[in-house]
């Protein structure tokens, strides 16, 4: 029975080390969120300008 609890203990007692992240790996995954951000960023930017252009077409249209 100690050997299906024996994790659990070493979780709650506080021994465990965090992994220590390396820096070149925290720099690729800071490249990799503003290569995700800058995406979503252009998505938002192309919908605003679509949506603008569509509402000065209707404008046009009804004046």
């Amino acid at each position: 029975m100690s050997m299906l609890t024996q994790s659990f203990g070493r979780v709650f007692d506080g021994t465990d080390r965090h992994a220590r992240i390396s820096e070149a790996r925290k720099a690729q995954l800071k490249r990799v969120a503003l290569g995700a951000l800058t995406v979503l960023t252009m998505g938002s930017v192309l919908t605003a300008l679509i949506a603008l252009r569509t509402a000065i077409y209707v404008w046009h249209l009804h004046t």
